[in-house]
């Protein structure tokens, strides 16, 4: 089922794709109002809003937005494909993904409207919060705002560590060509992202917090079954492979990007074990598994000083027992 607003402009500035799955209609109002209450106009913006098979539709509950969004329901095939059939219908000069549950902050957001009018980059990435957010702060003026500076995507992934939600990126659409979400797998954003990074001539970052991210218990990233933090690890462990299979194709330039890349992954793959697992043998055998394809020891680089220090200490037994019995009881105090 499918319903379409009606645009005097052919090409929106700005598409915004909403997924939703069983979610309550005021989380979804409040991330519809969030967009509507944005500077854009109706023709300078289009809101494609992916019903992802909830087992209700909440259209009959969205009466007041009815010509504000385009409305598509899909068999449940998870936030992937949710997201790509929003980018298959999306008419907009920018993509914005957007979760059913969060929403857009005005005044942090209007900053990155405001980048990409002016700079006219490919990519404005910006930051998220979870804590209560004051919509009165001016942005500019209470904002350490790092935006001066344009670079290409493969000198931002070279020098930088990568915010990996793709929520926090408003990027033009014409970039993205082919690239999709992999379908049925977690840290989905993981494997999208740093492709994305690599597509774009100019990315303007600014550390302004323009999305809310809202916790929930028993959401897909918080769930603590078993099963699924082995899922979830799998998967990490799978884009890990995907990526690195990738840097293969890449030129020398990008190639190195892509690297640091896959390192800090598999950093955080090893560390999640831990934290996930406290199980020395399940790591001991998923090292192997990385040293197999040349994934572990991680490479001697110093990525940042956290990698340094975490390098170090998985490279000798003693201090993979110091890391697997220590960090879940520093997580733990906190």
């Amino acid at each position: 089922m499918q319903t379409q607003q009606d645009h005097t402009q052919a090409s929106p500035l700005v598409t915004f794709i909403v997924a939703c799955y069983n979610l309550p209609i005021e989380m979804i109002c409040q991330c519809l109002d969030s967009i509507i209450g944005l500077s854009l106009s109706r023709s300078e913006r289009e809101i494609i809003l992916v019903d992802d098979g909830s087992d209700e539709s909440p259209l009959g509950q969205l009466k007041p937005y009815i010509d504000d969004i385009v409305y598509v329901r899909q068999p449940n095939a998870g936030l992937s494909a949710a997201r790509n059939r929003g980018i298959q219908m999306a008419t907009g000069q920018y993509l914005q993904f957007v979760d059913g549950d969060d929403y857009l902050l005005h005044a942090a957001y209007e900053h990155c409207l405001g980048l990409i009018r002016s700079k006219l980059p490919d990519i404005v990435m910006f930051d998220f919060t979870n804590e209560n957010e004051n919509e009165n702060v001016n942005v500019n003026e209470n904002v350490n705002v790092k935006n001066d500076d344009l670079k290409s995507g493969c000198e931002y992934l070279s020098q930088h560590n990568l915010q990996a939600t793709a929520c926090c990126y408003l990027f033009r659409r014409d970039i993205i060509g082919s690239l999709r979400f992999t379908p049925g797998i977690y840290h989905e954003d993981e494997e999208f992202t740093p492709q994305l990074l690599l597509r774009a001539e100019t990315v303007c970052s600014t550390n302004v917090q323009a999305y809310f991210y809202r916790h929930r218990p028993h959401s897909i990233t918080t769930e603590a079954d078993k099963r699924q933090i082995i899922k979830r690890l799998n998967d990490s462990r799978l884009v890990i492979k995907k990526l690195n299979l990738l840097t293969d194709t890449l030129p020398p330039s990008e190639r190195k990007a892509m690297q640091r890349r896959v390192a800090q992954l598999t950093m955080d793959y090893i560390y999640n074990i831990i934290m996930q697992t406290r199980d020395r043998k399940y790591l001991d055998r998923k090292l192997e598994d990385l040293h197999a394809e040349g994934l572990f020891p991680l490479p001697d680089h110093d990525y940042t000083t956290k990698y340094k220090w975490f390098r170090r200490l998985t490279n000798s037994s003693i201090g993979l027992t110091l890391l697997t019995n220590v960090l879940p009881m520093i997580k733990k105090e906190r």
